[in-house]
């Protein structure tokens, strides 16, 4: 079983992990700015070897309460903590045996639209299961193919938000971007997608990853409350798409059973695809299995 100090150990991680240059893990769509950048994480960021945390005692299927009534219970509240691996945020899962989660997140927004069909098509064809955390805006743009991906039992769609915005009720921004600023509008960012993916999909989404992977406490109640798991990642895959492929190849190396990696499937000219298609291979090779989030 895992050990419930282990986030605050991960936070001297994450320290050493910053010294080291370690990078974005969001799309960094900045204030109008399309292009992902690669800048120095606060605090807080999981270091990509260490042990998966553990999922929460039980993960809510079903919103707890509406909408209007989830900002209303949230209305005030001042956030005590910020970041990519605070309680309540999986980062990894309690695995049986040597098992892995990939998942992809599609950004959405100018620039951001795109898909890397040669790795959808690479998945496809080894049969590796990923958890596909879409954007409303990426899901609008590609209404079709997000219903085709939807429709593969291999894939699972999440929900990675309305606008693509950090997570907080104070507008604390992240790599630049501002964050949500006020519940309500957290609420909003959740929503908006739930229904969206509800409207694709035919069923509620049960995982949410915000637009750069940052959220405040407060957020974090928020998403679950509305029925979603907040998930965050071990491994850090691909830096907001800006990765090359040898670093995206080096940096899945590093899995571990229980985690989770977080990579892009809307940059098909960045270094992602090429560096999973031999990353995935190697870490099968190596007595991994590939398993949705549980």
């Amino acid at each position: 079983m895992f050990e419930e100090g282990l986030p605050r150990r991960r936070l001297l991680a994450a320290g050493a992990a910053i010294a080291a240059g370690f990078v974005t893990a969001g799309c960094a769509t900045a204030k109008g700015n399309s292009a992902d950048r690669i800048l120095a994480p606060p605090m807080g960021t999981p270091a990509a070897a260490t042990t998966a945390v553990p999922p929460p005692a039980a993960a809510p299927a079903a919103p707890t309460a509406s909408p209007a009534a989830v900002a209303a219970k949230f209305a005030g509240r001042q956030p005590q903590g910020w970041g990519m691996d605070l309680d309540g945020i999986r980062t990894g899962f309690d695995a049986t045996g040597k098992q892995f989660a990939i998942t992809f997140d599609a950004c959405g927004g100018p620039n951001n639209n795109d898909i890397d069909e040669n790795l959808i098509a690479f998945l496809q064809a080894q049969q590796i299961p990923a958890t596909l955390f879409l954007n409303k805006r990426w899901i609008d743009a590609n209404n079709n193919r997000a219903a085709q991906l939807a429709a593969n039992p291999l894939f699972e769609i999440g929900n990675h938000g309305t606008k693509h915005c950090p997570l907080s009720v104070t507008g604390r921004p992240a790599y630049d971007i501002d964050g949500t600023g006020s519940v309500q509008e957290a609420v909003d960012e959740v929503w908006g997608n739930h229904q969206r993916i509800i409207t694709l999909t035919g069923k509620a989404p049960r995982f949410f990853r915000t637009g750069t992977a940052h959220y405040d406490d407060v957020a974090v109640a928020i998403v679950q409350a509305l029925g979603e798991t907040p998930v965050g990642f071990s491994v850090n895959a691909d830096y907001g798409a800006t990765a090359s492929a040898a670093t995206v190849q080096s940096n899945m190396a590093t899995a571990q059973s229980g985690g989770i990696s977080l990579a892009h499937m809307h940059r098909p000219k960045s270094g992602t695809g090429p560096g999973m298609l031999n990353a995935l291979p190697a870490l099968r090779s190596a007595g991994f299995e590939f398993v949705h989030l549980p």
